[in-house]
């Protein structure tokens, strides 16, 4: 359990992954502060229903490039969990600013130590293909060189972890990233994210052929836990890869910490059962 005066940041608490994790905070004690975009936006208002969350939850409206509302989000707290990404609609008129911000979601405030610790959420691993186009490594260095469309948001998470670390660790901060995988399962929130998109439609409409190459995946409740045990283990450090089946990443980090993985079934099957709750598929045409 948390301490009851333990207060903890999830920055785009109505997202897909935070969600989660701010409903496993609440259940274990923690109390939040979480940041939307829009406290009117009633995508967001399943958040207040979560079960602690009218003691133990408070909501802030930040944007991710707001200096000001990220420092009240983020005043008083022992740790940040930093799960949002900003994707900007048009160019970054102000990349400093852009930073500044970044960089602010891990100190909390430049004269003040109110952040023990800072979980990043890197999802989109950024995975390096050779100009022949054969798959390369988990790449994680710096990188000049042309992509295509497909690449950016993979390439802006990990360009984000570089900017973090390098924060961190010119002012001794305590810094952990973890990498998931695909992440499936049941859904919190009513909008659908890219993802579990992804599997709905498999499931609703079917595909003519598949790609002959490996699926990774894991399930968004593990992610939850993977997030909040490295929080709590002093020993976690650095990047961690988290995945729940056999590929070609590694999660042997989390599991030394003691991160156990649903089994790739099951997070298959409650998130169809939960397709079927919330009226996305017709019950009867899959029997």
């Amino acid at each position: 359990m948390g301490d009851e005066n333990e207060i903890v940041c999830v920055t785009g608490a109505g997202g897909y992954q935070a969600s989660w994790l701010v409903k496993l905070l609440l259940l274990r004690g923690y109390k939040v502060h979480g940041t939307v975009r829009d406290l009117s936006d009633e995508k967001n208002a399943f958040l207040k229903t979560l079960e602690n969350a009218a003691e133990n939850l408070q909501l802030f409206k930040v944007d991710l490039l707001d200096f000001d509302g990220l420092l009240k989000a983020i005043d008083g707290c022992s740790g940040v969990f930093h799960v949002a990404c900003h994707v900007p609609s048009s160019t970054i008129h102000n990349p400093e600013g852009f930073n500044l911000g970044l960089k602010y979601c891990i100190l909390g405030r430049d004269d003040s130590t109110c952040c023990g610790g800072y979980v990043q959420c890197a999802k989109g691993m950024f995975r390096r293909q050779s100009e022949e186009g054969g798959d390369g490594v988990i790449y994680f260095a710096k990188v000049k060189r042309v992509f295509s469309w497909i690449n950016w948001y993979s390439y802006a998470k990990t360009a984000a972890e570089f900017q973090a670390f390098e924060y961190a660790k010119a002012h001794g901060l305590d810094l952990v990233s973890v990498c998931p995988s695909l992440i499936i399962g049941p859904l919190l929130q009513h909008k659908m994210n890219t993802s579990t998109l992804l599997l709905l439609n498999f499931t609703r409409d079917g595909v003519e052929a598949v790609e002959n190459n490996d699926w990774m995946v894991v399930d968004v409740r593990d992610v939850a836990e993977a997030l909040l045990l490295v929080y709590k283990k002093p020993k976690a450090q650095g990047r961690i890869l988290e995945q729940g089946v056999i590929c070609k990443f590694s999660s042997e980090k989390l599991q030394k910490l003691g991160w156990r993985y649903r089994a790739l079934e099951t997070s298959i099957v409650d998130s169809i059962e939960d397709f079927y709750e919330k009226g996305l598929l017709d019950k009867m045409r899959h029997i």
